[in-house]
C-alpha cells in the first residue's frame, strides 16, 4: 500500500501552496484529499488499477490526474517544480504547533532555517527572538512542538493499524493453516495510535505460518525469521511482529502480548501471591511447574480469582481490583448503536447530500442521524448563512417524508466566537433541532480565557453538545490551553452533552476524560464527523474510545431510540 505515501504528497502540495500564499480554497482541496487516501482502508493502487479514483471523498479530477501521474511516472511535476522555489524540509517547521506557514516563511527568509533542526537549534540559542513579534514564549513553545513532533512521528492512527491488520490476517488465512489468530498489544487494547502492530497465532505448523508470513504481499523486508516469532517492514514502513504458538498456549499468549506492561505485572504479582508464575505460554504452579491453563485467555483470569477483562480495560487503572469484586462495567458494544450526531452534507463542506446520507445511514441500520454542517463564520468551510439553514430545515424535512425507518435531525456546528457567543442568533438556534458547538479559531488563548469562552457557549439554553472538546489533531495539533476539568463540572451542572469525536485523527474526547465525565454523570454522543460517506464508518472508533473511557450503553446518547432522544433534546432546552 503507498496510501501514507501519497497522502504525505498532496499534504506537502498543500504546504507549498501555503507559503505562496495561494488561494485557501485550493490549499483546503489538497489536504482534503490527503486525509481522505490516509484513511483508506483499501490500497489505493487497486482503485487505480479499477479506475474508481474518483470515488474517494474530495479527489477530482485534478488531483486525480496527478496521482496517476505519480503511479505511471514515480512523480508529479507539479510537486516538482513547487519543491525547486522552498527547501522541502521546511515544510516539518509548519508541523511545529503554533508556527503557520507566514511565520515559517519569515524563519526562512530572515534566519535561513530551512528544517527543524536548525529551528531547534536557533529555539536553544534565542535567535527565535531576534523576530520582532515572537518571544521568549514562543521559543518554549517551538521546542515543546519539537518534542511532540519527534515522539509521534513514528506511530500510527488506530483505525490505519486495524486496517492493516486485518488484511494481513485475512492473507494469512488463505495461505496457512490458522486455528486462531488475533491483534494483540495496544491495537488490541485500542490505543488512539499504535507503534508496531501485534499478531499473535495458534497453529500446529509454525514453519508454514512464518513462511506465509515472511511471503506477505505487503512486505518490503524481513527483520528477524524466527521459529515462533518474525517481524517484518511494510510497504507502508511499519513494522509487523507476529508470535505463534500452539494452540493449548493460545489464550496465555494472547493475554500476555496485548498488556498492558503495567496490567501485566499486577497481574503476574497476583498469580504469584496465589502461588502461580504466568508467561505466554501459560499458568504454571510455581512449586512444581505444573502447567494449569493457557488455551483460553478466560482461564487465565478466573484461575486468578478474575472475571474476564475487556482488553480496552487493561491499563492497570483499577481494572483489576474490580475484576475481583465482579464490578467491571458492562462497555457499550456497536450492537446498540442507533444514531450518529456529527454528519457534514453538501450544505458546507460534506461531499454527499443529505438523501445520499440518509440511504447510507439506513444500510448501515441506523435509526437517525443528525446533519451538523458548519455555521457562517467558518467560511473556509463554506459556512452556511442563516437563509441557507432554513432552506436546508426544508429539504430534511421533505427527505424525512421518504424514509419511513429512519428519522434525519437538523443539527449545525457552529462556531464559539472568541467572546464565547454563538456563531447563530436565537431565531435560527431555536428552530434547530441539534445545537453542536465547537472551537475552530483563537487556538492560542490561554487556558482561563479558554475555559471561560466554552462554558459561557455551552451555558446557551439552545446548546446540546460541545464537539472536538480538546480541539487536537492526533501527531499534528496538541490541545488548546483548557481546563477541561472545569468544562466536565460545568456540563455535569447544567446538562450540556460531550462528544466523542471518532474521526481517526481526533478520537476527542480522549478515554481518560469520558471516564471523568462518566462518574459526574455527564452524557457522551458520538460523532463521525463525517465528511463523505465512507467516513460513517467511523462510529466503531468512537465505540473503542467510549470503552478505555469504562462507558456503558446508559452514559452514551447514541444508544437512544428516536423517541427517547427527541424527548431529551426537547428537556435540554427547558
Amino acid at each position: 500500500m503507498k496510501n501514507k505515501e501519497i497522502a504525505n504528497l498532496l499534504y506537502k502540495i498543500a504546504g507549498f501552496l501555503s507559503l505562496k500564499n495561494e488561494n485557501p480554497f485550493r490549499i483546503r482541496s489538497y489536504e482534503r484529499a490527503a486525509q481522505s487516501i490516509e484513511n483508506l482502508s483499501e490500497d489505493i493502487e487497486n482503485l487505480i488499477y479499477n479506475k474508481k479514483l474518483l470515488k474517494i471523498p474530495h479527489i477530482g479530477e485534478g488531483i486525480a490526474k496527478k496521482i496517476e501521474e505519480y503511479f505511471s511516472k514515480g512523480k508529479i511535476e507539479y510537486y516538482e517544480n513547487l519543491r525547486k522555489e522552498f527547501p522541502e524540509k521546511i515544510l516539518d517547521i509548519v508541523s511545529v504547533p503554533g508556527i503557520g506557514f507566514k511565520t515559517a516563511k519569515i524563519l526562512y527568509e530572515k534566519l535561513d532555517i530551512k528544517n527543524l533542526n536548525d529551528l531547534e537549534l536557533a529555539a536553544k540559542l534565542n535567535r527565535i527572538m531576534e523576530i520582532s513579534h515572537l518571544g521568549e514564549k514562543t521559543q518554549q513553545n517551538i521546542l515543546r512542538g519539537i518534542e511532540f513532533i519527534r515522539k509521534n512521528r513514528e506511530r500510527i492512527f488506530l483505525f490505519t493499524g486495524l486496517a492493516l491488520a486485518e488484511s494481513i490476517i485475512d492473507e494469512l488465512k488463505k495461505k496457512a493453516r490458522i486455528k486462531q489468530i488475533c491483534p494483540a498489544g495496544s491495537l488490541r487494547r485500542k490505543k488512539e495510535t499504535i507503534g508496531d502492530i501485534d499478531i499473535v497465532c495458534a497453529s500446529t505448523d509454525l514453519p508454514g505460518v512464518m513462511n506465509a508470513f515472511i511471503n506477505l504481499s505487503q512486505c518490503k523486508r524481513i527483520l528477524l525469521q524466527g521459529e515462533t516469532k518474525s517481524s517484518i517492514i511494510t510497504n507502508d514502513n511499519i513494522q509487523v511482529d507476529l508470535r505463534v504458538v500452539k494452540p493449548e498456549s493460545y489464550g496465555a499468549a494472547l493475554q500476555y502480548f496485548t498488556g498492558s506492561k503495567e496490567h501485566n505485572i499486577k497481574l503476574r504479582n497476583l498469580a504469584n501471591e496465589k502461588g502461580y508464575k504466568i508467561n505466554e505460554y501459560g499458568l504454571f504452579k510455581i512449586k512444581n511447574n505444573k502447567k494449569v491453563t493457557g488455551k483460553k485467555e478466560e482461564d487465565i483470569y478466573n484461575q486468578l480469582g478474575l472475571k474476564w477483562i475487556p482488553a480496552e480495560l487493561r491499563e492497570n487503572q483499577g481494572e483489576i481490583e474490580k475484576s475481583k469484586t465482579n464490578s467491571l462495567p458492562k462497555l457499550i458494544e456497536y450492537s446498540r448503536i442507533k444514531g450518529d450526531f456529527h454528519i457534514h452534507s453538501n450544505w458546507s463542506d460534506g461531499k454527499d447530500s443529505i438523501e445520499d446520507i440518509a440511504g447510507k445511514a439506513k444500510q448501515m441500520g441506523l435509526e437517525w442521524i443528525v446533519i451538523c454542517d458548519h455555521s457562517q463564520s467558518l467560511k473556509v468551510a463554506h459556512g452556511m448563512k442563516p437563509e441557507e439553514v432554513l432552506n436546508k430545515i426544508k429539504e430534511i424535512k421533505k427527505i424525512n417524508k421518504k424514509f419511513k425507518e429512519l428519522k434525519i435531525l437538523c443539527g449545525a456546528e457552529i462556531d464559539i466566537l472568541a467572546n464565547g457567543s454563538l456563531d447563530y442568533k436565537k431565531d435560527i438556534l431555536e428552530q434547530l433541532d441539534f445545537v453542536l458547538i465547537a472551537i475552530h479559531s483563537g487556538f492560542k488563548q490561554d487556558e482561563a480565557t479558554m475555559t471561560n469562552r466554552i462554558i459561557s457557549a455551552m451555558r446557551n439554553k439552545y446548546v446540546h453538545m460541545f464537539a472536538h472538546p480538546t480541539g487536537r489533531l492526533l501527531q499534528k495539533r496538541e490541545p488548546y490551553m483548557v481546563n477541561m476539568d472545569k468544562i466536565i463540572e460545568e456540563a455535569s451542572r447544567i446538562g450540556t452533552f460531550l462528544e466523542i469525536n471518532a474521526n481517526p485523527q481526533r478520537l476527542d474526547l480522549p478515554d481518560i476524560y469520558c471516564r471523568k465525565a462518566k462518574e459526574k454523570g455527564v452524557l457522551m454522543g458520538i460523532g463521525t464527523d463525517a465528511h463523505a460517506l465512507e467516513q460513517m464508518e467511523y462510529l466503531s472508533l468512537g465505540i473503542w474510545v467510549a470503552r478505555r473511557g469504562w462507558l456503558e450503553s446508559r452514559d452514551v446518547l447514541n444508544t437512544l431510540s428516536y423517541k427517547q432522544l427527541m424527548k431529551i433534546l426537547q428537556q435540554k432546552r427547558k
